[in-house]
């Protein structure tokens, strides 16, 4: 009978278990990746909570409004010469888009608090571009046309005079 001069396995044997280990551990990352790092393609949708002017929060998720802008809570402006509450006004004013409503938003994005950024609607409606163009938030990225708009109808904050968000914050916001 013929035997090989060679043994029937060159190579030694390798454990399946170190390329199964190798998948799981790639999948488990492409999974993480894309909820954590990606959120584009995440839909989220119930009652809200307006926690600031372009913050809500929904279910267990705090959402910033992407391409809006608007006032700090503790934030005053000025209208016929005199102080008020524009921080609190642009919260209300959100608080009435979204009240008793069903909110769905498109997540897109993070921001530099790692906060995912939506573009978040009521009814089909825009909220960000409502609250621009109702004069409560100011165009961040978006909503040129609506903040045009606020600003000829002299709506919201255009009805005096403002900081505008970002340098309001800097002024007074202590940094992380």
């Amino acid at each position: 009978m013929f035997q090989p001069r060679f043994p029937h396995h060159r190579f030694p044997a390798r454990s399946s278990h170190r390329g199964l280990a190798s998948l799981v551990l790639a999948l488990a990352l492409a999974v993480g990746a894309s909820l954590f790092l990606k959120p584009n393609e995440r839909m989220l949708d119930g009652r809200a909570y307006a926690v600031d002017g372009d913050t809500i929060r929904l279910r267990d998720t705090r959402i910033r409004l992407k391409g809006i802008d608007a006032p700090e809570l503790d934030q005053t402006c000025l209208k016929a010469g005199q102080s008020y509450p524009c921080g609190e006004q642009a919260r209300n004013a959100l608080i009435a888009i979204i009240l008793k409503q069903q909110v769905e938003c498109r997540l897109s994005g993070r921001d530099r608090y790692k906060r995912p950024l939506a573009h978040c609607a009521v009814g089909g409606k825009d909220i960000g571009a409502r609250m621009v163009e109702e004069g409560w938030a100011v165009a961040y990225g978006g909503y040129a046309g609506e903040e045009a708009l606020a600003r000829r109808r002299s709506a919201g904050l255009w009805a005096g005079t403002f900081e505008y968000p970002r340098d309001w914050r800097r002024k007074h916001v202590p940094a992380n």
